[in-house]
């Protein structure tokens, strides 16, 4: 028998820790992260070809069922199954669940060693919901701004393409492999849905609703509308590129004009709470000579609601839609 010294026990423990963390990792990420490639895509969609399956039937798997849902005001699975699609991820909304109890688990009993369990219970789930969503949002936002920067190159790619002759799955296909993230792989869902029988406008219809953003939809009606009545796409497509880029330089103007604006409504909303601190911090007296009186608490929580409340209309003075 192998007498072990404690200081080679407590190795052992922390490299068999080590090694257990290290594949708990690789196998969620296995799990939640994994795609599918490009031969196993086509192996399964030639499958169900072969065995008999309708073209209908092979395109519902380039589709996200949340995209199929009718109408403006979907269910919450649905929006939140859209936000998902739309910040680029293609994982199973419950796994996001899962992920987002375990850190409400995490946080209750964080929290729970400084505050009391009924409070620590309802902070783990509140932060367990908003902050998954602040960032999904975040990512959402990202992925579109950087998709809509690209967009105009990839339309004056697709009409080169078409004034030399090419067809339109052609031109989709130039820029699913000649253009990166995330224009590529979308531009590659709408090149398969062509080539599986889908028609131009329907695969443009459905790029405009996983993007969700105005230069999307304006690709998509005017695909739509030419699709429809006949003209010179590649014509189209060039003023469309145009039009996208002379947004994006009026975009730039206005952020620069407004830059005084914004950073003065940053600093404003700012300052009174590093007032407030440096007041606490360099005299604490000054409050605290007042804090048990009974209107302290009023007071307080009227300043703190007007610097809230200031900071939300300066960001709406600040805020150019357009």
């Amino acid at each position: 028998m192998i007498d072990l010294q404690p200081n080679t026990l407590n190795i052992l423990v922390y490299i068999s820790i080590f090694i257990g963390i290290l594949l708990a990792y690789e196998g969620l990420q296995q799990l939640l992260l994994r795609r599918e490639t490009q031969g196993e895509a086509r192996n399964r969609r030639m499958k169900m070809i072969q065995d008999g399956a309708s073209t209908d039937t092979v395109l519902q798997l380039l589709r996200d069922p949340a995209m199929l849902v009718a109408g403006d005001n979907p269910g919450l699975a649905a929006r939140f199954r859209r936000l998902l699609v739309q910040a680029g991820f293609a994982i199973n909304p419950i796994w996001v669940g899962f992920a987002a109890a375990l850190l409400a688990a995490v946080i209750f009993v964080a929290l729970s060693r400084v505050l009391a369990p009924e409070l620590a219970l309802l902070l783990g789930a509140v932060l367990a919901i908003v902050m998954p969503l602040m960032v999904l949002i975040a990512m959402k936002a990202a992925r579109s701004n950087k998709l809509t920067k690209q967009l105009p190159d990839a339309l004056d790619l697709m009409a080169r393409g078409l004034k030399v002759g090419h067809p339109v799955a052609v031109t989709v296909g130039n820029v699913a492999t000649d253009l990166p993230d995330p224009i590529g792989s979308e531009f590659g869902i709408i090149q398969d849905q062509i080539n599986y029988g889908d028609d131009v406008a329907t695969a443009f219809q459905d790029f405009a609703k996983r993007v969700g953003t105005e230069d999307a939809n304006y690709l998509s009606v005017s695909i739509g509308i030419q699709h429809g009545t006949g003209g010179n796409l590649a014509r189209v497509l060039g003023i469309l590129s145009q039009v996208i880029r002379d947004r994006q330089i009026m975009q730039k103007k206005i952020k620069a004009i407004s830059a005084e604006g914004r950073l003065s409504g940053s600093i404003l909303t700012i300052l009174p709470i590093i007032i407030g601190l440096s007041i606490e911090i360099s005299t604490p007296s000054f409050y605290g000579d007042v804090r048990n009186d009974p209107l302290f608490p009023f007071f307080a929580y009227v300043i703190i609601g007007l610097t809230i409340a200031q900071g939300l209309i300066l960001r709406q003075l600040v805020k150019f839609k357009f």
